[in-house]
């Protein structure tokens, strides 16, 4: 897990960066915002802060169903553990479809994008083999708060090579969102 002392600067870094996203947001036309927090395989921890932009586009696809999409960028931090354990910056870009049932608060989504660490190496039993990965996503979540500018949300995320390289010992992520919707 995080020492406490690290979780604590690093939340206060990513508040402050999420602060500065929201006073860009007019300029840069960025529509939202979001924190994760999570875990994953080989007692990975992770944390990120994400940007959005929506796509202004919605698909009817039947039966009271609506599909958006949005283009997420996010910066995060992998945490490994054990033996050789580093810590890897991430920065990826993922459009995610989002689906809708009528005027319902939850959603499904999903999304695959690229994604870059810092090392190749988690620590001395994981190795991504590639700096430049593959990272997809399925999950869910509730939109609240007045116009629904909030969004609490569940992913399940895998970061691998996707066998363009050896090794490939992908990770698998259990992620938090917390989102805020400009």
């Amino acid at each position: 897990m995080f020492q406490a002392a690290q979780f604590s600067r690093m939340t206060f870094r990513l508040l402050l960066l999420i602060a500065g996203l929201a006073a860009a947001a007019g300029a840069q036309a960025i529509s939202g915002a979001s924190v994760e927090i999570g875990h994953g395989n080989a007692s990975t921890e992770a944390a990120r802060i994400g940007a959005r932009w929506d796509l202004d586009k919605r698909w009817a696809l039947g039966k009271g169903w609506i599909a958006s999409g949005f283009l997420q960028a996010d910066l995060g931090i992998l945490q490994g553990s054990g033996a050789g354990k580093q810590n890897l910056w991430q920065v990826g870009v993922t459009p995610v479809i989002r689906l809708r049932s009528g005027v319902s608060r939850f959603f499904l989504e999903g999304g695959i994008g690229a994604q870059y660490v810092s090392a190749e190496r988690l620590n001395s039993h994981r190795s991504f083999g590639s700096n430049l990965l593959i990272g997809d996503h399925i999950g869910f979540g509730w939109n609240f708060g007045d116009k629904d500018s909030y969004e609490l949300g569940y992913r399940l995320q895998h970061i691998s090579n996707a066998d363009l390289a050896e090794p490939n010992d992908g990770i698998s992520l259990h992620l938090i969102r917390l989102g805020y919707n400009y």
